[in-house]
């Protein structure tokens, strides 16, 4: 990626991402809704492609992996549990440039200053006394009181409806069914649970397109172990290089990945250790991906407010409770880093262009297919019995001949698709009948494919 010059690639890949069909601003026509965005019709496929493959290596493909999908309305005593409740809801201040929050309290107490007894306007008062900065030396906001949780309200009567809360994460419906997963599967330990699902939090300062928002998507796997040091750091590790291979299994180059441990003071109050893996955006390194060592944080919390035994028993009658390693990222995320890692722009033919250098196995189209000319029946006719062929078996195969040859090709580069394939007349008769040319988005480079080679020639690029 050429280096980045701040603001004017995510400039360019909101720009395209309005244009194209891949993401539009929430609730628009109606002026917006500030941290909220709507998937367009490219946009869906990539997201999903993303998912699929995020499926694929964590579940699909080990015997040790069990999916789930738990409600996103969940009991109130669940966030008890978890400390939601009690963590999400801390007077806190964000750095006015990285945006990570911090206790207002513990900036305060570093700085030597006793806060028994203090009200937030004092805090506010005292830090601005003492011109106190992040750990990062940027400015801070005014510290408030934020419940991070969205509330929502069930039941049929106003005034009699019960407060429950959107989730905040889709970890606690993965640890709610650890006992329901035991009993009705009989996994060994150790073994993970999977899930992909929405969440939802009340963000002080969404912003950075699709970065921070208030509704987002999760995909996550909680690992059950051993309580063991020497079990707890291998996983651990395990997981760590898993994620990562993961990360740039969607075509992101390796200089766009590096890995980050939490300091202390970052670390959720569940976390016995936390690595994040950091994607290199226009606005700094910022996390992508994070890997937690959970202990049994969860588990445990969880038999003490719920009062149920939801110890593992091994084969030998033992009664576990199991430390757990979270490896977890937002689709959202990986949807705007991948975009921004294969946004290029260079000169093909004498011409200027913008592309997406998707990696084929997530990119939304696979290949499109043009008929050289549209006013031409017979290149019409066959060019639809080439896209149908290729369907059979590579659903997001596209149809364009709206303009000229080189439009064609500029509007599916932009989009990110692999392969162009044009029935040329070429194609109907002489020594090169029943072959098409093939472009390639990256090299601009043609080659000609016989029409019964054709869908591994797509699949195999």
């Amino acid at each position: 990626m050429a280096e980045h010059k701040e603001g004017t690639t995510m400039e360019k890949i909101v720009s395209l991402c309005k244009r194209r069909g891949f993401v539009y601003q929430g609730s628009e026509i109606y002026g917006g809704l500030a941290g909220t965005w709507d998937y367009g019709p490219l946009g869906v496929a990539l997201n999903e492609n993303i998912k699929r493959y995020w499926w694929k290596k964590f579940a699909e493909e080990r015997d040790d992996i069990y999916p789930i999908d738990a409600s996103i309305l969940m009991h109130p005593r669940v966030w008890e549990a978890s400390g939601h409740t009690e963590g999400f809801t801390d007077p806190l201040v964000e750095d006015k440039v990285t945006h990570k929050r911090y206790r207002a309290d513990h900036i305060l107490e570093d700085a030597g200053v006793d806060v028994k007894n203090m009200s937030v306007a004092d805090m506010g008062e005292k830090m601005r006394e003492l011109k106190l900065t992040s750990p990062d030396g940027h400015p801070l906001t005014e510290p408030k009181v934020f419940n991070l949780l969205v509330e929502a309200g069930i039941g049929a009567v106003e005034g009699e409806k019960e407060k429950v809360y959107l989730r905040g994460e889709i970890t606690q419906g993965v640890h709610v069914n650890f006992k329901n997963v035991v009993d009705s599967v009989h996994p060994k330990l150790p073994f993970g649970i999977a899930q992909v699902g929405k969440a939802f939090r009340n963000e002080i300062v969404p912003g950075n397109f699709l970065f921070r928002v208030r509704e987002f998507e999760q995909m996550e796997l909680q690992y059950y172990i051993r309580p063991e040091d020497a079990e707890g750091k291998k996983q651990y590790e395990y997981w760590k290089e898993f994620s990562m291979e993961w990360y740039k299994g969607l075509g992101i180059r390796p200089e766009n990945l590096r890995f980050r441990q939490h300091e202390e003071h970052e670390r959720a109050h569940y976390a016995q250790d936390a690595w994040d893996i950091e994607f290199n955006t226009p606005f700094g390194w910022k996390e992508a991906w994070g890997i937690h060592h959970r202990g049994d944080w969860d588990i445990r919390r969880h038999k003490e407010y719920s009062g149920q035994s939801l110890e593992y028993v091994d084969e030998n009658g033992e009664k576990i409770v199991p430390w757990i390693i979270e490896t977890s990222g937002g689709a959202g995320r990986a949807f705007l880093f991948v975009l921004l890692d294969a946004y290029r722009e260079d000169e093909l033919g004498g011409e200027l262009r913008a592309y997406l250098a998707l990696d084929p196995k997530i990119a939304p189209i696979r290949a499109a297919v043009f008929p050289l000319l549209k006013n031409k029946p017979e290149l019409v006719e066959k060019a639809k019995e080439v896209r149908a062929l290729l369907r059979k078996t590579i659903p997001n195969i596209a149809w364009d001949d709206n303009g000229n040859i080189g439009k064609r090709y500029r509007r599916q580069d932009e989009i990110g698709t692999p392969h162009c394939i044009t029935i040329d007349f070429d194609t109907l008769e002489g020594d090169q009948k029943d072959t098409v040319t093939v472009r390639d988005r990256d090299t601009g480079s043609q080659k000609r494919v016989a029409i019964a080679d054709l869908a591994s020639a797509v699949m195999e690029a």
